[in-house]
């Protein structure tokens, strides 16, 4: 079997076991933990999800996202975003669950805590949440609510799975917070690049 059609089988196979975790119901944290320990799973073949297959883009502190799987509604889609070094990403929600796993390399991801009572749609207050690095063996999950920043520190070139509820690009009401003044902002619209392919 060809590398690519191993990689295929693995992820087709991870999704099947997904879905079934999944159900029929919105998960809750217990639930998207267990689907971080199946990606965690995935994520134990590196040399599927080689550079020569997935390159990272050629500008500095840059990201290129690839979707590997999803439903045919663009429910429950996986990509895998590989990222250069100096990377960061404005602090902002996701409107759907999200579960992150490492392939390689660190994300240190700069959690936050909303905390008025979001009346005002385009203002918020943030308050500092903690840290969590994402790395081998360390997924995140997030609700749809849930607030984080990404920032990649060192000089190695990050390759991770990220898995949504639904498709990014279908997400037309994510939040962006711009944390000095308090602003609120569509993220797709202001920030997001679109998927640079999908693994055929």
């Amino acid at each position: 079997m060809d590398i690519k059609a191993e990689r295929q089988a693995r992820v087709r196979a991870t999704m099947v076991e997904i879905h079934a975790l999944l159900g029929d119901a919105a998960p809750d944290r217990g639930t998207l933990q267990a689907i971080g320990d199946k990606l965690q799973q995935l994520a134990q073949y590196p040399e599927l999800f080689p550079l020569s297959d997935f390159p990272a883009p050629e500008q500095a502190a840059a990201s290129s996202r690839y979707l590997l799987a999803q439903r045919e509604d663009e429910s429950c889609a996986l990509y895998i975003n590989v990222i250069n070094p100096g990377k960061a990403a404005k602090p902002h929600n996701h409107g759907t669950w999200a579960v992150i796993a490492a392939l390689s390399g660190e994300e240190r991801n700069q959690l936050y805590r909303r905390t008025d009572d979001g009346s005002d749609p385009e203002h918020a207050q943030l308050e500092d949440a903690g840290e969590f690095v994402v790395k081998p063996g360390s997924p995140i999950t997030f609700l749809p609510d849930d607030i984080h920043s990404i920032h990649v520190d060192g000089d190695e070139t990050v390759r991770h799975f990220h898995l949504y509820g639904k498709a990014l690009e279908t997400l037309i009401d994510r939040l962006g917070f711009d944390i000095e003044t308090g602003r609120v902002h569509g993220y797709n619209k202001t920030y997001m690049q679109p998927t640079a392919g999908r693994d055929r």
